[in-house]
């Protein structure tokens, strides 16, 4: 097991650590939470040696391999595809050994060969193709070099590395922070079936919720752990604080505010799923108030002084770059008061659709006409890298607001948690969750009518991820949302537009609706336990109530056996090192996917087959008399 016994660690006059201690048992999938500047990441660094403890001990078992997502490498013309194998480090040097000069002997060769075979070098590709897939990537970009990624597609191509890498210990930080809806559901999946150890940092409470099973909750130098997902440690914390009277003044104080809204929203929840939805995540909101009743963050969204009616009309609006359209035949219109999410493949053009909205990018065909009020605030992650790096938050602010009292200025940024000696550091210092905070609080300024938010979340810590779920729970101007965080689309949308096959339609449904469609991977209901009243038939009849679960188990054993012979072949194929040279990117795609589907449907009928057979197996042990 992985255990630290009263770890101390002190950078400069810094405390990090002053008691740390907890234990996680092999197998165990473990979401590390706390605030920023906790020691979250400084943890990860004594995990894999890169820090020492002052004091106390971090033990390993024996022998464990550690993987780490690194968040920044050196730039390299590796293409993608061998990029990602290179994680395979053994792998890789096992290649190096049979491709080197020199001759090996028959029997050394046999060695390298057999140690090939064991590490999987002939599926080496075919499974980080997969992974690639997965994260958004396509046959064209296998052979692309590292460096003509972008940025966030960099941080992909880490990730994709480190999810190649055989380990026992798994460490990932921030994972989603570039990620879209369906590659986050996509990382999710892969996450829940990795049969090794995982530690993850992350701001996404639906991760947290889905994949862990061990909440270790790092603070004031210590830390404390939780068995259960997240929401279950923020019952048990929420619970431990509520005994606390500081604390459940405040926590009074959220839940009035949160009832609040609750009571005004309940006379809307007969008329869609998508309310229904988010009355419930309202409602379970009572239960945690406290758990983030101590934020530092306390804000509110400024409200727009008039609102046109509607605020935007398209018709038959075409967006794109150039000649070419992303999006054709748009018809919408946008309401005072509309909260509509944006769901959509990477690359469908969600991005692209809220640009031209956000008046960025022209349309190329159709109108586009906008309300005379009807004033818009944008944030994408772009325009980070528009503060200017060498003005402090606070002389932003005042640019924004000439003639602004200085005091105002830090008790506006205050509540963006923004500390008095934070507030005037050089914007080049902060970090990308500060960056956010001080782009979105100058957004907030604006009034806007519609507020266009193009995955807000990246970066920000649970606290403020709250915080703005309940400003923009209070905002009364039209919101359109693009995040991969479900909790937050789940608490402030009412409605979906989905972007898919170049154009955008309604989607009648509900977020649950959509993700478990997009869920790579699925598991089978459990059967029914056989009514007990069977007992007491003839044998007769229990052979006759047997046969059609004996039945069905052949029928399955008949599709895994087909479906295992299908992914073996499909599997061949890919294992062929010449096939991404020479086979067509939309080939190459398409038997990747089919590989891909194959297994989905491998692992979903052996999860009937099983479901069959304990049923089979229940209803044999009550037998007929």
């Amino acid at each position: 097991m992985l255990q630290a016994n009263h770890v101390s660690l002190q950078r400069g006059t810094l405390e990090i650590f002053s008691d740390l201690s907890f234990t996680i048992y092999p197998g165990h999938k473990v979401g590390l939470v706390g605030r920023n500047g906790a020691g979250k990441s400084t943890l990860f660094a004594l995990l894999t040696g890169q820090l020492q403890p002052d004091q106390g001990t971090l033990a390993l078992p024996l022998g464990w391999r550690v993987a780490h997502m690194a968040q920044q490498v050196e730039v390299s013309d590796r293409p993608a595809l061998d990029y990602v194998i290179d994680g395979h480090t053994e792998l890789r040097e096992v290649q190096r050994q049979l491709t080197s000069s020199g001759s090996h002997d028959p029997l050394e060769l046999a060695e390298l060969h057999a140690r090939l075979d064991d590490l999987g070098g002939h599926q080496a590709e075919a499974r980080a193709g997969e992974i690639l897939n997965g994260l958004g990537f396509t046959g064209q970009d296998f052979s692309r070099p590292y460096r003509q990624f972008s940025g966030g597609m960099r941080i992909r191509l880490n990730l994709a590395q480190t999810l190649m890498t055989p380990c026992d210990l798994l460490l990932l930080d921030e994972p989603t922070n570039h990620l879209d809806l369906e590659t986050t559901l996509w990382l999710e999946a892969w996450l829940q079936r990795f049969a090794g150890t995982l530690l993850l940092i992350a701001h996404d409470r639906s991760i947290l919720d889905h994949v862990c099973d061990q909440i270790v909750h790092v603070e004031n130098g210590g830390a404390t752990s939780h068995r259960g997902n997240y929401s279950e440690y923020e019952r048990q914390r929420a619970a431990a604080l509520s005994q606390q009277e500081a604390a459940y003044a405040r926590q009074q104080q959220e839940i009035k505010h949160m009832r609040a809204f609750v009571d005004r929203f309940r006379a809307k929840a007969s008329k869609a799923k998508q309310a229904q939805s988010r009355l419930k995540a309202l409602e379970r909101m009572e239960t945690v108030a406290a758990v983030h009743a101590q934020s530092p963050y306390r804000f509110t969204l400024s409200q727009p002084a008039k609102m046109s009616n509607p605020l935007l009309r398209l018709d038959q609006v075409s967006i794109g770059y150039g000649d070419g359209a992303v999006l054709r035949g748009l018809n919408a219109s946008i309401l005072p008061g509309a909260r509509i999410g944006i769901l959509g493949a990477n690359g469908a053009g969600k991005s692209t659709l809220l640009k031209c909205l956000a008046g960025e990018l022209p349309i190329t065909r159709g109108e586009l006409v906008r309300g005379k009020h009807a004033p818009v605030g944008y944030f994408a992650q772009h325009q980070l890298e528009t503060l200017d790096p060498g003005r402090s938050a606070l002389a932003a602010l005042g640019d924004k607001q000439p003639g602004a009292r200085e005091q105002w200025c830090r008790d506006y940024l205050g509540g963006w948690g923004f500390s008095a000696s934070l507030a005037q550091r050089p914007v080049a210092t902060l970090s990308g969750g500060e960056k956010a905070r001080l782009v979105l609080a100058l957004i907030a300024l604006q009034q806007p009518a519609l507020l266009i938010l193009d995955e807000p979340t990246n970066h920000l810590d649970l606290d403020m991820r709250e915080a703005l779920t309940l400003a923009l729970q209070d905002y009364a101007g039209a919101l359109l949302l693009v995040s991969h965080d479900r909790s937050l689309l789940a608490r402030v949308v009412d409605e979906f537009w989905l972007v898919a096959d170049g154009t955008v339609s309604p989607f009648g449904d509900d977020l649950d609706a959509y993700t478990s469609t997009h869920t790579p991977a699925s598991s089978a209901e459990p059967r029914a336990p056989s009514d007990k009243k069977a007992a007491r038939q003839t044998a007769a009849a229990q052979r006759q109530r047997e046969q059609p679960y004996r039945q069905r188990v052949r029928e399955l054993e008949a599709q895994l056996d087909e479906l295992t012979k299908q992914l073996r072949q499909a599997e061949a194929k890919l294992a062929d090192t010449t096939l991404y040279e020479r086979l067509p990117a939309a080939e190459l795609d398409a038997l990747l996917a089919r590989a891909g589907q194959l297994r989905k449907s491998l692992e979903a009928t052996e999860a009937d087959w099983v479901a069959a057979s304990e049923a089979l197996e229940n209803l044999s042990e009550s037998p007929a008399t």
